[in-house]
């Protein structure tokens, strides 16, 4: 099959979409729509929210050329006994800053508790929910590769090139990217699918930072502007060759 050929730093990104996948990182309620964990602490979620039409985008776009859509759900289990010993950071961390495992009441009016698996907060906004044969896995670590079946899952499905979104960029994004390139996939970052919330006002912004990082050493960066223009010509050429 012809590749998409996506304009992106540090150069252009070559995509064989029968080698490719979508990953959308933790595009879930409690981080991204209000009323969830990060609205309830006072964090901005602005950045999440305009995330989320550009994602969709990409993710319509995929499926037209047939690239598989993997969904990552940062969700643990009701007794937290997959969220690290009692001293782990994980569990400090999570406990401390978000109150993990709370009980809340979401907008829809169901009880759940704070990224508790199976519950609204876990649930993906309902804008870019996933369809039938996408693929939704768990992690309960920023990295979405860490003790779960999305290397095995990306393996069956020959996907060696991985089209990221998701947030947040610095934390579970950035995260998976490095895991991700010490198991030799090849990343490309859509920029405008992913947001930070931490060092906003700062000179320069976590978001800014890892964008950097990335298209140094990590993989490339590119936007879903350019990879829905690579899939616009991509099916023009295949549109010409069948003529």
């Amino acid at each position: 099959m012809q590749p998409l050929i996506v304009d992106a730093k540090p150069q252009q990104f070559s995509i064989d979409p029968t080698k490719a996948a979508v990953i959308v990182v933790d595009m879930q309620n409690d981080f991204g729509s209000r009323g969830g964990m990060f609205d309830r602490a006072g964090i901005d979620i602005s950045g999440i929210e305009r995330a989320v039409a550009p994602t969709a985008a990409v993710i319509a776009a995929a499926r037209k050329v047939g690239i598989p859509i993997f969904y990552l759900r940062m969700a643990y289990k009701p007794d937290l006994s997959d969220l690290g010993t009692s001293d782990a950071p994980n569990r400090i961390r999570h406990l401390q800053i978000f109150g993990v495992g709370a009980v809340m009441i979401a907008p829809d009016g169901r009880e759940g508790g704070v990224l508790i698996r199976d519950t609204w907060g876990t649930d993906i906004v309902d804008a870019l929910k996933p369809e039938p044969g996408d693929s939704v896995i768990y992690k309960t670590r920023f990295s979405g590769f860490y003790e779960t079946e999305l290397d095995a899952a990306l393996k069956q499905a020959n996907a060696g090139q991985l089209i990221i979104t998701g947030c947040t960029t610095s934390v579970c994004v950035e995260s998976t990217i490095r895991d991700a390139f010490f198991r030799d996939y090849q990343c490309v970052l859509m920029t405008d699918c992913t947001s930070e919330p931490i060092g906003q006002n700062a000179s320069r912004s976590n978001h800014e930072a890892s964008i950097a990082v990335i298209e140094l050493l990590f993989g490339w960066t590119s936007t879903s502007e350019k990879f829905l223009n690579a899939v616009a010509t991509h099916e023009k050429s295949r549109a010409v060759a069948a003529e």
